[in-house]
Formats: structure tokens, C-alpha cells, sequence
């Protein structure tokens, strides 16, 4: 994928149970003599798989697919601007999901924010992140709508860390919004933003060199039927599941769901409007009933924007095309929102990706399994599925969990489910 390898000069460190990034060679960890196998090669497993191997853990990725611009994994088309929780795309309706999600969110924020500040690129390779100004937009004040009002006094709450907060009906006019869009109310924060393509492959190559084996096979069936023999088969000491939708298979999670999205590819470089380098988004109000409220256009990297979106439960198909009714919709209101977007021209790579959200009816799942294993001893299966949109935003905060649930399985404490009172909600 790259030329070259290298000794990478960073790494994740748990520090009061929260990842943290670390600049400068670290010190040995110590030899775990365990292996783990990490199923699955999108953001959440390729995320989880780089902490557990700075913990000394041996890991094995195993996925069936890895990120590629020819053939796009899920985790590429994401928006992959992060979003404090809940997201533009579709709410973590669950408690303790969003609980545990916004301490995840911040975790992600830092070290984000610490890739592009103090790691620059890796041996001449970039990384794809970007600290960008995000812009949310409303068609009522604040006051009116009590759940965004409640999402941004918390981010007010998080000013120490979410950089760049501003709030004023000014920004509409200053974005040069249409007034036909019939906005009353925006605020503004300092987000990372990530180019999925260069960041998914940045992940691969950071983790080859750190000395992940990657193994492409596609696993069928549920995990806790063949742990056993995987664990064997693998030499590994537990098993990470990370598949996303195949979730609705592997851990027999009926709950799974598809939210199919899609992001039309446009070119940014200032000869057919004025090129854009902050990103605008209006939330998805779910009392509309209705999706074809939300805009999200945001810069993808310095020459392409993306354009979104939809939020379609439950449709598996990807047979949606730029002249598809609802993209053709889309494209129309993010047209409508900024003048002069109307004269942009699709990117000559492609103009449209689509692909499906991973949801779930109780949201993120990331804890142990609680079945026990055929023998009737513990699992050692650790789930990590069902970030809906949130995948980039929760990524290094799930993964810190995952670690400290594989150091769990090593101390022979008892699986127990998401809770609560255990949740660090901020």
C-alpha cells in the first residue's frame, strides 16, 4: 500500500481509562504473549487493534475487504466530521449509548486534534485530518428546540477542550446561507475533519509498521458458536468484533439495522464558486418525519466537497445514482443552501458514494458477551458495533474501552453489560 516502512514515533496510551495520544518513542510495553484477533477492517477495528498492539498484544485483523479507492469500505464514504453526540445523521436515542458515546466523542476530539498539532505527516505520509470550522445551522432559536439547546450548553461546558465556539444568528448572513432556507439560529465550533481515503490507509500502513497481520477472509456464522475454534485456529487469547451490519450475524444481534446513506463528490477549487473551507450542516430534525431537512456539506480535502445527506432504516440496496429522485433532492438543497454551489462540478474520480450506516435499536454496543461458551466458561468475545454515522467521532474512545475489556477477560472478572452509572457522561 505504501513504499516503505517505518518506526512509528507515536502511540496510544490508557491514562485514568481514556486513550492518549503520545508523541516520541515510547517505552517497550511489556510483551502481553497473548494475541488478539480483530474481526473487522473498518475505523472501529483498525482504531481498536492500534491500541491493543501499544499495549504489547500480538494482533491478527481479519476483514474481508480493506480500504481501497477503487472499492470503497463503509468506512470511507462516512461524512467523518466529528460531532458531538447526538449526530447530525441520526440520534443515539439510548441512554446509556449517548452517556458512554459523549465521553467517547471527547476522547476521539483530543487525539484528533493531537494528530494534526503535533504529529504532522508520517515519514512524508499524510494522515488526512483536518482541524476545520464547523457550522450547524437551525430553523428556530436554540430555545425552541430544548435537545440542541441542552447539546450545545454541554459543548459550552467542553470549551477547555472544543475549540473555536461561537454562537450567533450573524453566521447565517456572514455564510451567505439563502434566506429561503429560513435560518434563525447557528453556532460554530473548531472540528476534526477527516479525508477517509488517506485515513483509512494511513491506519493500515501505521498498524503494518507496527506489526499487525492482516488477514482477508470473510467469517460466517456466530462467533460465539466457533470461538473456540477461532481462538485456536488464530492463536488468539480473545476476539474483537468489530463487523459493523455482519454484527446482525456474528453476535446474533437481531437489533442491527442499515441506515443507507450517500455523499455526492464535488470539485472545490474556487473556479465555479467560491471555494468553501468550512463546513455547514443543518441537524436532521426527526419531527418533519422526514430526512429532507438535512444539509451537510463539508470539505472533504483541499480540492473536493462532499454533499449530503440521507438517512434511509432498513434499505440494504446500493442502487442509488446522481439522478436517483432523493439524491437528485439532496443535491437541491445543498444547492439551495449556498449560492453558486448550483455551478459545481462533479469530481472526475466519481460523483457519488453511498453506502449503510451500521445502527442498532439500543445504539453502540461495546462491552463483553455475556452468553457463556459451550463448556459454560466465560467468552472472550468483546463487541464493538453499531456506531451508526459516529464511527470517526467515537473511534478512540471505544477503543480505550476495548482494552480495558480485554484486560478485564485477563483479571477473570465476570462480563457485564453497558451501564450507566459506569458511563463518564460529560
Amino acid at each position: 500500500m505504501f513504499a516503505k516502512a517505518f518506526t512509528p514515533n507515536f502511540y496510544l496510551e490508557p491514562v485514568d481509562n481514556e486513550l492518549q495520544l503520545r508523541i516520541g518513542t515510547p517505552s517497550p510495553a511489556a510483551p502481553k504473549e497473548k494475541r488478539i484477533l480483530v474481526i473487522g477492517g473498518g475505523v472501529s477495528g483498525m482504531t481498536s487493534a492500534w491500541a491493543l498492539m501499544d499495549q504489547g498484544y500480538d494482533v491478527t485483523i481479519l476483514s474481508d475487504r480493506w480500504a481501497d479507492r477503487k472499492n470503497r469500505i463503509t468506512s470511507q464514504i462516512a461524512g467523518a466530521l466529528w460531532e458531538y453526540p447526538p449526530a447530525v445523521c441520526g440520534k443515539h436515542t439510548d441512554a446509556i449509548s449517548l452517556c458512554h458515546s459523549k465521553g467517547w466523542a471527547m476522547t476521539s476530539y483530543k487525539i484528533f486534534e493531537q494528530i494534526v498539532t503535533k504529529l504532522g505527516e508520517t515519514d512524508g505520509i499524510d494522515h488526512g485530518v483536518r482541524m476545520r470550522i464547523a457550522n450547524f445551522f437551525f430553523d428556530t432559536p436554540l430555545e425552541a428546540r430544548p435537545d440542541q439547546l441542552e447539546k450545545w450548553e454541554e459543548i459550552c461546558s467542553l470549551s477547555h477542550t472544543i475549540k473555536g465556539l461561537k454562537r450567533s444568528a450573524d453566521l447565517i448572513q456572514h455564510h451567505s446561507v439563502d434566506q429561503k432556507a429560513g435560518m434563525k439560529d447557528a453556532y460554530q465550533l473548531l472540528s476534526p475533519a477527516v479525508d477517509t481515503d488517506v485515513y483509512m490507509m494511513w491506519l493500515h500502513f501505521v498498524l503494518s509498521c507496527k506489526g499487525a497481520t492482516f488477514v482477508t477472509e470473510r467469517i460466517k456464522g456466530s462467533l460465539l458458536d466457533q470461538e473456540e475454534e477461532l481462538l485456536s485456529r488464530f492463536d488468539a487469547y480473545a476476539i474483537i468484533n468489530a463487523t459493523g451490519l455482519s454484527a446482525l450475524e456474528l453476535a446474533g444481534d437481531e437489533t442491527v439495522y442499515p441506515l443507507r446513506g450517500a455523499i455526492i463528490r464535488v470539485k472545490n477549487d474556487g473556479t465555479k464558486f467560491p471555494k468553501l473551507t468550512e463546513a455547514l450542516a443543518v441537524t436532521h430534525d426527526e419531527t418533519y418525519g422526514t430526512d429532507e431537512d438535512m444539509v451537510f456539506i463539508v470539505p472533504r480535502n483541499d480540492n473536493i466537497l462532499i454533499l449530503g445527506g440521507i438517512t434511509e432504516p432498513n434499505e440494504w440496496n446500493l442502487n442509488l445514482t446522481v439522478d436517483t429522485p432523493v439524491i437528485k433532492r439532496m443535491r437541491e438543497r445543498c444547492n439551495a443552501f449556498v449560492p453558486g454551489l448550483e455551478n459545481a462540478e462533479y469530481d472526475d474520480e466519481t460523483d457519488l458514494l453511498q453506502g449503510l450506516r451500521p445502527f442498532r435499536g439500543s445504539n453502540v454496543r461495546v462491552e463483553r458477551e455475556t452468553a457463556p461458551r459451550k463448556d459454560g466458561s466465560h467468552s472472550r468475545i468483546v463487541h464493538t458495533y453499531g456506531q451508526g454515522g459516529s464511527g470517526f467521532s467515537l473511534s478512540f474512545g471505544c477503543a480505550g474501552t476495548v482494552v480495558s475489556l480485554v484486560q478485564e477477560i485477563e483479571a477473570s472478572k465476570p462480563p457485564a453489560k453497558m451501564e450507566l452509572v459506569n458511563a463518564v457522561c460529560y
